[in-house]
């Protein structure tokens, strides 16, 4: 199997397979590549949709040049825990950050976001962001209460007074819940111009049926959101099989 970087041909390969439609899966075994390499790929240079072979070829040497630039010549780079590979974790940093800004994610929020959710300890304070991402406080400032005010994270104080940004056990599922309450003011908007458009024109009968829909899809969202919240516990486990499970309370 091919190591190192995709080449523009490979690329133009990549561009005229998402075109046909085809699978990540599929585009990799043209390619005797492996498909998170395509995952990868596609995702942070613009998605199915958006992927040009060129462009993904230019940004590929951009963001190439801009490491070369930023690592002083003979330095190494720091020691990553549990032995993880630098340039790998770098990568799948990008890929995650990309995934955010496809989302909707501010680029500065999507990198705080990405940088809690890859910390060990799941909480970075102010000053350690600025390092990390070499921004300024003002940027990280900025992102942070975006992010905060979307219940993406949460403040802390540590023992040195210090605020932090957690992404902890709950924060995803918190985030759920009031993603479906916002959801369900959609639903109490449509009902009201049931009223004022006259119950059984054409025009509230659309908004009856939309109101129905997102009560279905919210209540849904909210019980599984309930229902799942113990997954968010559930602590890393290293037997032979490799990936946690849950408690064998169902089944």
């Amino acid at each position: 199997m091919p190591g190192g970087r995709l080449t523009q041909q490979e690329r133009q390969q990549i561009a005229l397979g998402l075109a046909d439609g085809l699978a990540y899966a599929e585009i990799a075994r043209g390619l005797d590549r492996p498909t998170s390499t395509i995952t990868r790929e596609v995702t942070r240079n613009g998605g199915p949709t958006g992927y040009r072979a060129d462009l993904a070829h230019h940004a590929t040497e951009r963001r190439a040049h801009r490491r070369r630039q930023a690592a002083p010549r003979g330095a190494q780079a720091p020691a990553q825990a549990h032995g993880r590979d630098s340039g790998a974790v770098r990568e799948y940093e990008e890929m995650f950050t990309t995934l955010f800004i496809q989302q909707g994610l501010p680029k500065m929020a999507a990198r705080v976001l990405t940088s809690l959710y890859t910390t060990d300890e799941g909480s970075l304070t102010a000053s350690e962001l600025v390092q990390r991402l070499q921004v300024s406080p003002a940027s990280v400032s900025k992102a942070v209460t975006f992010l905060d005010n979307l219940d993406l994270i949460r403040r802390e104080r540590d023992e040195r007074r210090r605020e932090r940004y957690v992404v902890d056990d709950d924060v995803w599922y918190q985030s759920m819940i009031a993603s479906a309450r916002g959801t369900a003011q959609i639903a109490e908007t449509a009902r009201q111009g049931i009223g004022i458009l006259g119950p059984g024109s054409p025009a509230a009968t659309r908004l009856e049926n939309i109101a129905r829909f997102v009560d279905f899809v919210t209540e849904n969202m909210a019980r599984a959101a309930e229902q799942a919240r113990d997954v968010l516990h559930m602590k890393a486990e290293t037997p032979s099989g490799g990936a946690a499970t849950p408690g064998s309370d169902g089944g």
